[in-house]
């Protein structure tokens, strides 16, 4: 099925490993240009960007720290200087706040909220200029299942934020025809690791008993991004094997 993404402008923060670089790689795939970020890892971005150059698709690709706004502003107008704009947002720079609740430091739950929840905030507040002017645009959060399986008080309300985040996102902006959804992903096995990495021990009463692939995210990125994607918006889709049915 064609997504209608050849040409478009996708921007994905986060993209140097894991998820983040699946995601740019599947869009370039798909005939998109990139904008690409990441807070630290360069190295790895860079071969990400060359790897997505190779499929015949422009990349800008920069360092930039979501949870600064001047950063943020800075590599989203480079993004639409050398490529003509922003059509799609995928938001995938996170922090994992893991600690029980009592061993959470301040700091620990100010980080998870400045890069998981003022990060989107920043970039959706630079893009949406943009999405508005061409009266098109798609934005894709990521949420997780934590907050429906009453997982860690920190990682939970993050990922929760983000889903009351993306409607209001939603509710405002589809006047505009630009759509606001989330992914929640379930277990994923790193897409660094052997294969046999998603075969280990899942939650007993989850049905697929694996691992979620990085593709089974990606490919839905692309659906919701795409062209026949457009009366979708509001929705948050957990992709956890069933571990839980919302």
């Amino acid at each position: 099925m064609d997504t209608g993404l050849k040409g478009r402008n996708v921007l994905v923060t986060g993209a140097s490993r894991n998820m983040g670089s699946a995601a740019a790689l599947a869009f370039a795939g798909e005939g998109a240009n990139l904008a690409i970020c990441t807070s630290t890892r360069m190295g790895e971005l860079n071969r990400v960007a060359d790897d997505a150059r190779r499929l015949g698709v422009r990349v800008v690709a920069e360092r930039c720290d979501v949870t600064d706004g001047a950063a943020v502003s800075g590599f989203v107008k480079a993004a639409g200087r050398e490529l003509g704009g922003v059509d799609v947002v995928v938001n995938i720079a996170g922090f994992r706040a893991e600690s029980p609740f009592l061993e959470t430091t301040f700091e620990e739950w100010t980080r998870a909220i400045d890069v998981n929840l003022t990060g989107p905030y920043h970039v959706c507040r630079q893009a949406l200029p943009f999405m508005i002017e061409s009266g098109w645009g798609r934005i894709i959060n990521i949420s997780g299942v934590s907050p429906y399986l009453g997982g860690g008080a920190t990682k939970a309300m993050v990922k929760l934020g983000i889903v009351g985040f993306t409607r209001g996102l939603a509710r405002e902006f589809g006047k505009h025809n630009i759509t606001a959804n989330c992914i929640g992903p379930g277990t994923i096995a790193r897409a660094d690791r052997d294969a046999r990495e998603s075969e280990k021990t899942v939650r007993d009463t989850q049905p697929i008993r694996r691992k979620g692939r990085v593709e089974e995210c990606t490919s839905l990125m692309l659906h919701l991004a795409g062209v026949n994607a457009g009366y979708i918006t509001g929705q948050c889709y957990l992709v956890n094997g069933g571990t839980y049915f919302q």
